[in-house]
């Protein structure tokens, strides 16, 4: 089974499935075809993290996320005032985007994804590329929430020609049911399948990034794409109730304050009714928030950075001061494959740069421009840094067993999604989809979203608290994006969150593949 954050996603993981592949083929399967089918949201343009357990119980956490550029001669620093920006009136708030050349990192993904499957893989790459080039090829029809959310990045998405040309041809952004088409990208991917990894780091697809780097203004080097390595991390355990959550280890932050709440949840009784549920997850959440100070983002790169933290960690009363962060473009796929083995992986452009490489069709990230990554300011990290991100792909125990795969999109948010989504299957014995689809809340800056859905009684008993609630009307994609797949009590189960049109897609033993 497969679980992704749009159905065509899922769809080419569990055919990659149904041809012999593994959860770690069928993820990357996923992934790539994401990069067609959610293409603002993750390409080989962007970085991500992969982990793993292979059915005799071997566990492999991937880093491919993106890295400082500036390296060799010609490397140069990141100068602010080069960002160009955008703003979206998302949420009921303005919120800044910065973009454009200058906020290019050195993208992972295409040397994550073939280490991958290069280690842990039963298939070629060229099997594994093989549906997101048909999907690139065919075109995809745009989903009602993949429109909302080409209208909300509007500005990142036609900010330069060759973005504008796939997104807005005519002059007008295409809407939902019509129809966008990435013939150059289905042929970079086809190239991918035959030339490799190698291709974004002394190929033609490096080369090509790199010349339009030294055009229009980034920062992106031949020797930064050279020197760039996939690294293996050792997975973030946390003890929570009789389950054990691996997940990304600093120097990403989501993991640290994913395990500061379930520690903090852990101190009192599973909530048995919904009031208790939500002002538990609230009281979490501001507890791990207040972590967030000035020496959190140092402390991610020390190697006692989890005992830094738990010396940190507020009493009962803790808040935290950091601030509302806009909607980040990220994406999530799990997979369980027929003899047990589990993947989890989570890949971002960001929020876009509004930078395509020209005749590669690959969209760019803009992590040098997000402000959660750049705790001190634009331009002050060294080249070569990997940088921190807020993605926690993770897998559950039970008794040693593997329970679950889960991961999220949502940048801030994709934390209380996690927490939100694990404590409703492992305190409130939900299945996967009800656990997805449960309403949700985030803690963050001076107050409490709340999305539409949240109980009355939960609501006034929030307000009650003193908190200053933000209530949204509906369910709405700023609150994250889960991907889970399990093994339930009746069988395998995978929930696509709704939030963002996800879906997940199952492969029965004589190789049948279906919609979940």
């Amino acid at each position: 089974m497969v679980a992704a954050g749009h159905p065509l996603s899922a769809r080419a993981g569990a055919l990659v499935l149904a041809r012999g592949g593994g959860a770690v083929d069928a993820v990357c399967a996923a992934a790539l075809a994401a990069a067609v089918a959610e293409s603002p949201l993750t390409g080989p343009g962007a970085g991500g993290f992969l982990l793993a357990r292979a059915p005799d119980g071997a566990t492999t956490m991937l880093d491919f996320f993106v890295a400082v550029p500036g390296l060799g001669p010609r490397g140069r620093r990141l100068d602010p005032t080069d960002l160009d920006s955008f703003t979206v009136p998302f949420g009921g708030a303005d919120q800044v985007f910065h973009i454009g050349p200058a906020s290019v990192a050195v993208p992972g993904m295409v040397a994550g994804l073939g280490e991958a499957v290069r280690r842990l893989g039963r298939l070629a790459l060229a099997d594994i590329v093989a549906p997101a080039v048909d999907l690139a090829r065919e075109g995809v029809t745009l989903t009602r929430e993949t429109a909302y959310l080409h209208v909300i990045l509007g500005d990142m998405l036609t900010a330069d020609p060759e973005c504008a040309a796939v997104y807005a041809p005519g002059g007008r952004l295409l809407g939902a049911g019509e129809r966008v088409r990435f013939p150059q990208l289905a042929e970079t991917l086809r190239h991918l399948g035959e030339a490799g990894p190698a291709t974004m780091r002394d190929g033609p697809l490096a080369a090509a990034l790199v010349a339009h780097m030294e055009r229009a203004g980034g920062l992106v080097t031949a020797d930064d794409l050279r020197r760039y390595r996939v690294i293996e991390r050792e997975p973030l355990r946390i003890d929570y109730r009789d389950t054990t959550l691996l997940t990304n280890p600093p120097p990403s932050s989501g993991g640290a304050l994913i395990a500061a709440a379930l520690r903090a949840m852990e101190e009192t009784a599973p909530a048995g009714d919904d009031v208790a549920h939500y002002r538990a997850v609230v009281r979490a959440g501001l507890r791990a928030n207040a972590l967030r100070d000035d020496a959190f983002p140092g402390d991610l790169h020390e190697e006692d950075c989890m005992e830094r933290l738990w010396a940190r960690m507020p009493g009962r009363d803790g808040g935290g001061g950091e601030s509302r962060a806009p909607a980040g473009s990220t994406t999530s796929v799990s997979a369980i494959d027929a003899d047990g083995g589990m993947a989890s992986l989570s890949s971002s452009n960001g929020s876009g740069s509004g930078v395509m490489i020209p005749g590669a069709g690959v969209l760019l990230n803009n992590m040098l421009g997000e402000e959660d990554l750049n705790p001190g300011g634009f331009g002050r990290i060294a080249p070569g840094t990997r940088m921190t991100s807020m993605m926690a792909p993770g897998l559950l125990l039970r008794g040693g067993e593997p329970v679950l795969a889960l991961g999220s999109a949502g940048s801030n948010r994709l934390r209380s999604a996690i927490l939100q989504t694990l404590v409703g299957i492992v305190d409130g014995r939900m299945t996967s989809s009800d656990a997805v689809r449960r309403p949700r809340v985030h803690p963050e800056g001076d107050g409490v979203d709340v999305e539409g859905g949240v109980p009355d009684a939960a609501v006034a008993a929030l307000h009650a608290d003193g908190h200053d609630l933000r209530r949204w009307g509906e369910m709405n994609l700023f609150f994250g994006g889960v991907s889970v797949v399990a093994r339930g009590t009746a069988g395998l189960e995978g929930a696509g969150d709704p939030r963002r049109g996800g879906a997940a897609a199952a492969v029965t033993r004589s190789g049948e593949v279906f919609a979940i």
